[in-house]
């Protein structure tokens, strides 16, 4: 079977105006989709180079492919089963930075550029101290960035008219700002001078980002069915839901120069991104971090069979409807309703979202989506939220054998792991050290009151019982949330 290339397919090309960190399959489902339809709806023109900025990725396997992919985007429209299929023509090229530096770094001084957008998981935008100009590449996306502009400043002699407008997508708090922070800040380590500094304040628009559709990724159960359907071999076929969100906030001639909007797409430039990234992060994302661990040590691969199972399906409601929408302080009724989809979304029959896939990075997922919401939630109430805890509890457990971290993060649990003989005292003294380990937390988790009992008691009773014992000791039987929808 031939290979879905520009040969086989065709191709439209256009200039190449957007500049994005990360290969992954949740970007092109979403970003490279979006400026897809605008290049096809509007007269945005323009293709994506896609970097890959750590030393795994897809790059090769993307120019391989000419920058052609499927995208399947399905689940229920009106009541109605949908799944449409549309071959996507937005990225012109992909670059691994790691071999090509020279032509990344060639970037900086094409005059078509204007966007980047980025991926690089909540624990990519960071400073790192041993990242040099001369580096080749540099660790951290933000000192790749950073040498970019620097790069580009120089080559356009600091003409305001030349700066990027810079949109992340990672899911922290003001990613914008935090990115901008981080270049800032190499450009003082790297002693680039105050005028560099004020260049990339003055000229460049970084805009903090929300973003929201869910990405299983490749059709792992149908993949090669839908090949032969399609008549070519795709390896970056990607499926995903029909409803998405990008919620930039940012000034309001951003909307003219990425049109997305003009083309139906659910892209908004917005004054106030908080309402928007509270909900989103908060019920969406953290009741999938909180819900992996108990998937995993259930047995359950994916996020729809957790919604449905009868073992688990009353705790994810429970969390969101009795513990994370109180905590967070939004308008009950707008975050209920965006609950109710969520929910609906999880459970979308087309969509095999493997809590595997979720389970990448968990630790800085759970210290951003759920932590803040614990912490509210023990504030507002005075006891800490159960179904969250366990969830914690569960993750400790999980990351006995867990190398889908940080190595730092994977080697920490693994030694505390194997100096806990197993007995109750041993679990809690483990318990007491994750808590305290600010560097995952950034905090002593132990200083919240009855945190580090409760979580003890939950990862004991999990050793001793198993997980599903532990859900109905925690009490997760669902009424509540039946009197959430009767209501």
């Amino acid at each position: 079977m031939q290979r879905l290339t520009k040969t086989a397919h065709g191709k439209t090309e256009y200039p190449e105006r957007v500049l994005q960190f990360g290969t992954g399959n949740f970007l092109r489902a979403f970003t490279d989709w979006i400026i897809h339809r605008m290049n096809k709806e509007t007269d945005f023109n323009g293709s994506v180079v896609v970097v890959q900025s750590t030393k795994r990725g897809a790059a090769d396997v993307i120019n391989e492919q000419d920058g052609l992919y499927s995208l399947f985007l399905q689940g229920m429209m009106d009541g109605k089963a949908v799944r449409r299929h549309e071959i996507i023509e937005s990225i012109s090229r992909a670059l691994n930075v790691y071999d090509q530096y020279d032509e990344y770094m060639a970037l900086a001084a094409s005059p078509d550029l204007r966007f980047i957008v980025s991926n690089t998981t909540e624990a990519g935008i960071a400073f790192d101290e041993e990242d040099e100009l001369e580096s080749r590449p540099q660790n951290s996306f933000p000192g790749k960035l950073t040498a970019l502009l620097w790069k580009r400043f120089t080559h356009f002699n600091g003409d305001s008219g030349k700066g990027l407008v810079i949109i992340p997508c990672e899911l922290i708090d003001r990613n914008g700002v935090v990115l901008k922070e981080m270049v800032l800040r190499y450009a003082k380590a790297w002693q680039l001078g105050e005028i560099f500094a004020e260049w990339v304040e003055t000229a460049n628009t970084f805009c903090n980002s929300l973003v929201d559709r869910i990405v299983p990724g490749y059709p792992k159960e149908d993949g090669e069915e839908l090949e032969r359907e399609l008549g070519f071999a795709d390896q970056l076929m990607t499926v995903g839901e029909h409803y998405h969100l990008w919620a930039i906030e940012g000034p309001g001639w951003l909307a003219e120069e990425f049109p997305a909007h003009t083309a139906g797409l659910n892209v908004k430039v917005v004054e106030e991104l908080a309402p928007y990234r509270l909900s989103k992060v908060f019920i969406l994302n953290g009741a999938h971090t909180a819900l992996t661990p108990i998937a995993l040590l259930s047995g359950i691969e994916t996020v729809k069979e957790t919604v449905t199972n009868s073992d688990t399906n009353a705790f994810v409601e429970e969390l969101i409807f009795e513990e994370i929408i109180p905590a967070i302080g939004l308008p009950e009724k707008e975050t209920t309703a965006f609950a109710h989809e969520v929910l609906s979304r999880f459970a979308n029959p087309f969509v095999q979202h493997y809590v595997k896939s979720i389970a990448l990075n968990a630790i800085p997922k759970f210290k951003t989506r759920n932590v803040p919401v614990l912490i509210k939630y023990a504030e507002a109430f005075g006891e800490v939220p159960q179904r969250m805890v366990l969830a914690l509890a569960a993750w400790i457990h999980v990351y006995k054998k867990s190398e889908t971290d940080e190595a730092y993060i994977v080697d920490f649990f693994r030694d505390q792991w194997r100096a806990c003989n197993g007995t109750d005292e041993a679990i809690e003294e483990l318990v007491r050290n994750v808590l305290g380990y600010e560097a995952l937390w950034g905090q002593d988790l132990n200083r919240i009151s009855g945190l580090t009992d409760q979580t003890a008691r939950f990862a004991i009773h999990i050793e001793r019982n198993g997980i599903i014992d532990t859900l109905k000791k925690a009490g997760a039987h669902g009424e509540r949330y039946a009197d959430h929808q009767r209501s």
